[in-house]
Formats: structure tokens, sequence, C-alpha cells
């Protein structure tokens, strides 16, 4: 949150950490004022070099208790670690407002003469008082850290926190229950059981290495479980067997003395008192496993290295044995699966008929009968679960008491507790949350912040993965250099960790959002409102206060009266998010003085008589302001005062609302803007050197395309021309275009039916991924070459006349996933035609592509070779009945058994009409010529 270019590192580059609150981006912030700059008394300035080594020392401190479960945690020991993270937040507030007055008073570049003398002048006046200012607030912030300091000793914290580190690593594994669950619980495993039994002994050839299966999912899916049910059920055909828990805190010399346990008892008996390293253990376990054909389970694996050790002793086997491994991490099974004939699998959550089986075994033993009165509340309860047994048993042992049904009114109490907070007390429910909670502890301290974050989004939903980066860059949890870039692999590691569930994917095989399981929403959410990080209020009836000093606000399902947001515990709200009705209300916006998001996605402020925008640009802290969706009916003019804005999200405002102020391109730090499709982008938009991403923007006749080249860090670039654009502008442009050296994705949108005058222009000399182009070229154009454009994964074009030299040369291009070719009808004269039908692609061409779409480019029918296309997915392209039929209607085949991972067949029929009965032979040739495909796919005319 310091104010830096997205391209500057900050020393150490600290992340926020949860545990730290602000303390980590507000240490460097503090060396900031240290500078030569500010002309700070010395006495301020020793000042501040001792209370900054205070609070590193309290950093220190809560990096210690962040590693151990808070429900181990001293009591005192919260109470010091809380106060220690709200006076961070406090004291980083008081240290941005005086920086951004101080940053924020800077004359603009464009001043000059006199105006320019004045505003320095004016600058050094008002910077000046500043440092007095701040001289005086690190007098009273010191006061505080000292009296914090004080506590610390006072309650002799150290010693707490050594002791409950040495009780989180003695903690029993509740996993292991799993092991022994009764028989009638196991529900809805069976055929998966047995399906994965078959593929552990499809290769059953003794002179092989051992396979690994590994099971990989969210906690509480029942992995444990399932390799239990796969490891009685074949553990007689092997020599030896072994079942062993790694867990989250592995002790690998513990690990190998339970396989030797198991595989072979007397020689662990006989080495049970000696003091043998892990070197040893492996040594031992290897000669006692020999010639053996051995099945060995490794439970609940938490990371790469520790399956690393343990595969050096097990796979120098070459017997046919087999190995399970259990894991969250999609990146430990991964690793586990490093042969061809392993093999990763992916846990399911149960079926709703399996789901119900499992929650009626529990409460209604027996007959499995439930009362017409709580179907529809069980059905409700089940929906929450989500299909996830730890859930569904969980909660089904809540409701069963002796074989007593309990009433329906503690049915419909428990429901309403799922989705605000995990119930305290209950010991199930206790033990669940304890099973749950091993996945977030085990993170490291930025994604913890990251995962904990989302608790401000309402349940089921839908969380854009761009959308929630974003975010977490405006709060500053992302640090260091390619800020969006680091996000993105967060992102990706949570998902990893199977703790957010993964939505769609985009073209690049990217995750395009995601949801959290109901469950650990509940989990998150408490520990969101433990630490003060997230206050979420959905379900408040009345006037109730706001007792806390609010940092976060998610507004999801309520409006507050007027009193709850006039108090004085919002002041220091650093982010604001509303859901739904809760924007019909009127917000005090210009008291949040502090505020760094503002986010009003979906909300409808169209018609709304509460929400004043105009006071936006007293928000002088803002990185992020979303309005997406809003139909918000003019832009305020006042954001042109938001200089540390990152973010601008205007796409969905009213259709009115197409112009950007003057005093727009005064945001200097801003990287991502998105608009509507028809705002235009004001004159001196080449201040903006800081744009990473701009979207959907237009260039008018009067628009300077030479300010394009000073948008140096530009990745993303989406904008329109209008019609009839100059021609000398266009080249202009072009030119403008080859100096964005990092620019990654582009898409040039025309009004104009022909664009001929690009001739042979195509972007290249970039890092260009993604290129999509409006308009029309007449031919090929030539600069399209695997050397010239060896990144592109996405090509969208549209060319007049496409011949099959072109696909020869685009089935070049190494990395495409997706082509869309847009061209006119065929126009081949007979000769042509007739020496097109021996066209064959190469057998390595579209190495990568996964869709081919050519609708109006007629292919010859024999074109498709082996080894071509072999991601190919969908096809789209054209063929003329007469050459289907030509070698009779029962001969012709269109070679899409050469595809092995197919799925889809559009094909455009040419040379007759719809109604004829040639038209309907051909379709049925179509049809005739996938069956023997494995994955029988869809071939459709159109």
């Amino acid at each position: 949150m310091f104010f830096l270019k997205p391209n500057q590192s900050r020393e150490g580059n600290q992340s926020m950490d949860l545990a730290l609150g602000a303390m980590g981006s507000l240490l460097p912030k503090l060396g900031e004022l240290l500078k030569e700059e500010y002309k700070m008394q010395s006495s301020v300035k020793r000042d501040v070099g001792a209370f900054s080594r205070e609070l590193e020392s309290m950093s220190a401190a809560l990096r210690r208790v962040a590693e151990v479960p808070r429900d181990q945690l001293d009591e005192e020991v919260k109470l010091w670690a809380g106060d220690v993270r709200e006076l961070s937040y406090d004291t980083e507030d008081i240290v941005d407002s005086l920086l951004v007055r101080v940053k924020g008073l800077k004359p603009d570049s464009d001043m000059n003469g006199f105006r320019e003398l004045m505003g320095k002048m004016k600058s050094l006046f008002k910077k000046g008082k500043a440092c007095r200012e701040i001289a005086t607030a690190i007098k009273d912030i010191r006061k505080q850290v000292q009296d914090v300091a004080a506590r610390h000793e006072r309650y002799k914290a150290d010693g707490i926190f050594a002791n409950a580190a040495v009780a989180t690593r003695i903690t029993v594994d509740p996993l292991l229950v799993a092991l022994y669950k009764e028989q009638q619980r196991l529900v809805g495993i069976n055929s998966t059981r047995d399906e994965l039994i078959e593929n552990l002994r499809l290769d059953d050839d003794l002179s092989n290495q051992p396979k690994v299966l590994s099971i990989v999912g969210f906690g509480g899916l029942g992995k444990t479980t399932l390799a239990k049910a796969i490891y009685d059920k074949v553990r007689s055909d092997f020599d030896c067997t072994a079942f062993v828990s790694v867990s989250r805190s592995p002790d690998l010399k513990k690990v190998f003395k339970d396989i030797l346990f198991d595989v072979d008892k007397e020689k662990y008996l006989n080495l049970k008192g000696a003091a043998l390293d892990e070197k040893q253990l492996i040594d031992q376990l290897q000669e006692s496993l020999g010639a053996k054909r051995y099945f060995i389970v490794v439970d609940d694996i938490w990371d790469v290295s520790a399956w690393q050790t343990i595969r050096y002793a097990l796979m120098g086997n070459t017997h046919g044995s087999k190995i399970i491994t259990t894991t969250r991490n999609v990146s430990v099974s991964t690793e586990c699966c490093s042969c061809n004939d392993d093999m990763v699998y992916n846990m399911k959550p149960l079926s709703d008929g399996d789901s119900q089986r499992l929650f009626y075994n529990i409460i209604f033993p027996g007959d499995n009968m439930c009362p017409p009165e709580l179907h529809e509340v069980s059905m409700n309860i089940l929906k929450k679960c989500s299909g996830v047994p730890l859930a569904i048993i969980t909660l089904a042992s809540q409701l069963s008491s002796n074989q007593q049904i309990k009433p329906s009114s503690e049915w419909y109490f428990l429901l309403n507790s799922i989705g605000s907070g995990l119930t305290k007390g209950d010991a199930n429910l206790d033990e669940m949350r304890r099973i749950l909670s091993f996945s977030y502890y085990d993170l490291p301290s930025h994604l913890k912040t990251c995962l904990i974050y989302l608790s401000i989004f309402p349940e089921d939903y839908i969380i854009d993965r761009y959308r929630l980066i974003r975010r977490w860059i405006a709060e500053g949890f992302i640090q260091g250099d390619n800020l969006f870039e680091l996000g993105e692999s967060y992102f990706n590691e949570l998902v990893n960790r199977s703790l957010i569930q993964p939505l769609d994917i985009d073209i690049e095989g990217m995750q395009i959002g995601c949801r959290v399981h109901d469950i650990m929403l509940d989990l998150i959410c408490d520990l969101a409102s433990e630490e003060n990080f997230v206050t979420v209020l959905d379900d408040i009836k009345g006037n109730t206060p706001l007792e806390r000093k609010v940092r976060r606000l998610s507004l999801q399902k309520i409006e507050l009266m007027d009193t709850q947001l006039a108090t004085r515990s919002i002041s220091q709200l650093r982010s604001f998010t509303i859901f739904g009705p809760a924007i019909n209300q009127k917000l005090p916006l210009s008291r949040f003085e502090v505020l760094r998001v503002l986010d009003l996605e979906d909300c409808i402020v169209e018609k709304s008589d509460h929400l004043n925008l105009s006071c936006v640009g007293d928000l002088l802290h803002l990185r992020y302001l979303g309005l997406r969706n809003t139909k918000l009916l003019k832009i305020p003019a006042e954001i042109g005062k938001l200089l540390f804005l990152q973010t601008l999200d205007l796409r969905g405002v009213h259709v009115n609302a197409e112009e950007l102020p003057a005093s727009f391109v005064r945001l200097r730090n801003l990287m991502f803007l998105y608009v509507s499709g028809v705002t235009y982008l004001p004159v001196g938009y080449r201040n903006l050197t800081s744009l990473r991403e701009l979207t959907k923007v237009h260039f008018t006749q009067d628009g300077d395309p030479e300010e394009l080249p000073y948008l140096t860090e530009l990745r993303v670039l989406v904008f329109h021309l209008p019609s009839r654009y100059h021609p000398e502008k266009l080249l202009i442009l072009f030119e403008s275009l080859g100096k964005l050296q990092k620019l990654q994705s582009l898409y040039l949108f025309s009004d104009d039916e022909s664009i001929d005058i690009m001739g042979d222009w195509v972007p290249s000399s970039l890092p260009l991924r993604n290129i999509r182009l409006g308009g029309w070229y007449e031919r090929m154009p030539t600069r399209i070459s695997s050397s010239l454009l060896p990144l592109v994964f996405y090509l969208d074009i549209n060319v007049h006349q496409v011949r099959l030299e072109d696909i020869q040369v685009l089935g070049t291009l190494p990395a495409l996933r997706v082509l869309h070719l847009l061209s006119d009808v065929d126009t081949a004269t007979k000769e042509e035609r007739a020496t097109q039908r021996s066209f064959m692609l190469r057998a390595d061409s579209f190495p990568c592509a996964i869709e081919f779409s050519v609708p109006h480019v007629l292919l010859p029918p024999y074109m498709l070779t082996r080894g071509a296309m072999p991601l190919v997915r969908v096809l789209r392209f054209g063929l003329l009945v007469s050459d289907i039929l030509r070698g009779g209607q029962w001969d012709w085949d269109l070679g899409i058994g050469k595809l092995p991972a197919l799925k889809t067949v559009w094909i455009k029929l040419y040379g007759e009409e719809k109604t004829s009965s040639r038209y309907s032979e051909a379709e049925a040739a179509l049809v005739r010529a996938v069956p023997n495909h494995p994955n029988h796919p869809r071939i459709m005319a159109f």
C-alpha cells in the first residue's frame, strides 16, 4: 500500500500478513519518513527509529502467534496480539494520511512559468506544515507503542507462545478417526473403490516399478476413507502392506518406522531401541521390502518435500507393487504421479442420493425413514454440505441423540447457523472446524490473508479471479515486482490446496473465478471476525451498534440504520463492499477518510437518491473503485483527485456516461482501467504511465494515437476505431502499437466493414499472446508466422480470401490454442478444387490447438493427418456435399478417428439446398463417421 509504481519493489518484498495487521506495510513507511526529503528534526527521527525497532520486535512475536491455532492460545496473548494489530492499523492510517498530503501536493507536470513557481512555493509551505504534524503524531504513536510493549512484558507472552507451539506439535491428527468409522457410514464409495482397484490392476506386470494412485481433494471429502476401503479390499493380494499417515508437521523418521512395523514387525522390534537417522531407516525399509510385492498407503501428505523423501524408500522395487497417496494439494499429487502409468484421482463430492443416505443412516438408524415434517429442512441442510462427507457426518451427529429425533426447531436452528459461523461448544462441530483449520494453518502468512479476505463475499457467490486479485493489490496484500502475476500465483496456490473451488477455465487453462465451500466460508468468517479483519453484516435487525473499529465492511443482505453507519467505529474503514439491496440507504462515504477499496459492483445506483459519488474525490487513499454494472448516470469529475487510484472499473455504467473528465489524466498510479464500449479517452492520457490494462475505449477522429507509446507498462489493450478513420492516423496508430514492448493482448474493433488499409500489418515483435482484429484483410497477412508470433495462443482474424496454404502456415504457430478465422465463402474454380482435394495437414500441425474454427473455409474431406491437432476438442469448418458423396455415401470417412481429444464437430454444408435429398444423404454420412471414436463426439451440420 506504499506509494510505489507497479514496477518498483519494496525492500524484503514483504506481503500483508493477517497476523501482523498492517505491520508489514507500516515498517517500510516509517523508513520512508526518515528520508532526507522530509527535513524532520533529529529528535523526531530518533523517535521514529526507536518505535520502529519496538514494532519490529512486536512483529516477530506476532509471527510466532500466527503459527499457533487460535484455540490453543492463552487468552491474554490473544488480547495482546489484537491490541498490537489494531495499533498497527491506526498508526498506518496516520502515517498514510500525512504522506498522502505531502506526496499529493506535487504540482502537475503541465504547469509552467509563474504558475509552476507559485505551485512549488505552496507545496513547500504545506509540506513543512505536514512535517510538523508528523512530529506531533509520532509522539502520540510512540506512547501507545510503549504501553503495548509494557503489556507484552507484563504478561510474559513469549513463554506462552512457546508452550502453545509445543501443544500444537503433539496434537493428534483427527483425520485418523476416518480409518475406523463404522461401515454403515461408508456410503457412495463402493463403485469408486472398485473402479480405482481395476485401474491399479491394469498393468499387473510383476516386473514394473510401483504404480502410484494419488487421491486429491478438499479436506473432509473422504480421501482417507476411500484409500482405506481400497486397502481393505486388496491387501490380501500382496506380500506385505502398510497404512501410514504423514500429517501437516511430518516426523519422517516416525513415518518410516510405522511402515517398517507394518511390513516387517520382527525387524522393527529388533531396531526399536536404536537411534537411527532417516537414511538408516530407509536402508532398513528397502531391505525389508526387498523382492516383496507390497501395497502401501501414504495418507495425508501436505508438501512435496515430504513425498520426495518417502519415495526414496519405496520406488526401487520392481515387482508390481502399488502405492496410494492422499493429499489436499494438487501440486503434491502431481509430484507423486511422475510416471506415465501413475494416476491422479480428483475426489468428488457425494451425489445427492448418497448424501441423503449417509445423513439418514446416522440420524435414523434401521429404517432410514425421515418424517415428512423434517424432509424440507433436511434437504436444505444437505444443500449446505455440498456432498462433503465430513460436513454431513458432523451435522447429522449434531442432530442425533440417543436415537431420539430432535425437534424441528433444533433442525432449523442448525440450518440457520450454517452461513453465520460454525457453532462453537459442540464437540462434533469443533472437531470439524479443527480438521478444516489444518489447511488454514498450513498456509504461508500471505496466503492466510488472501484466503480470509474471501469472507467479504456472500455464500455461493461467484468470485471473479481478476476482480479478487486487483482488490488484493489495492489492499496491499501483494507487494514487489509484477503484482498481478504474483496475485495469479496466490490464487492458483489456493486452488492447488483445495481451499477454493475453481469455476470454468479460460482459453489459457486458467480458472475464471471461484467459490468458497459453505463450510470453509463459515471457518474463514469466524477467523475474520475473531481477528477483526472483516466485518460481515448480513442479517442484523434493528439498530445494532458496531462496537469495534471496523476495518473492512461487507454489507450483504441488509439495510443498516443511519445511526449504525454514523458511529465513530467506521471512521477507520479501509474496505467497503456492498451487495444487493444495501445500496438503497444513505452511505456517508465522505466519512471514510482512509478508505482504500470501494466496491459497488452490481448495485444499481441509477435511481438511488442516497448515494452521492461527488464526494469520492475526498477519498484520497482510494486504490480500488468498482462501479461495474451500477448504471451510474455520470462519471464524477472528482475522480481526478484520486492520485493513488490503481483500479477503476466503469463497465456497465449508464449508456450516457461515456465521457471521462479531463482531470482523469492526473491518475498516474492507475494500473487497471475498464470502461464501457462508448467511452472516449481525454487528451493527455499519455500521463497514465502505470496502466497495465486498458479495455474498451474509443479512439475518436480527433484523438491522438501518438500518445499511446507513453503507456509503456501496457499489457492488455482493447479499443474501438471509428468509421472512416483517417489513413494517416491509422498508420501512426500501427507504429505506436509496435512500441508497446510489454503488450500481451490486443483487441482491435472497427465500425468499418473493411479495413483493407491494414494491408499486411500484424502486430509482431511483441510478447503478444492474444490477438483479435476486427475488420477484414483481403488476404492472409504474410507476417503471421511462427518466427514473428511464437507466443500467440488465441488468434481471431477476418480474411476475404483464404487459401489452404494459409491453413498450413497457421498450423505452424507453436503456442496456438484457439483459431477463429472468418472468410468469404470459397470461390475456387473446379480446377483449383480438384487440386485442393489432395491437400493434407502436416503431421505436426496445430500441436497445441483445442479449438479450430474456420466455418466458411471449404476444406478437402481427407485433410486430417494422424499426429495433427492432437489436442483439438472443437472443429468448425465447411465441406461440399459433393465431396462427401463423391465416393458413395457409405464409403465416406471424415478421418476424425485421428483426433484423440475431439468432442464436437460443426460442419457447414455447401453446394446443395437444405431441402434436397443429397443434403440429407450428406448429413447421414456425417453421423456414420463417428461411432468408432472413443469419445463419441457430437457431429452436426449447420
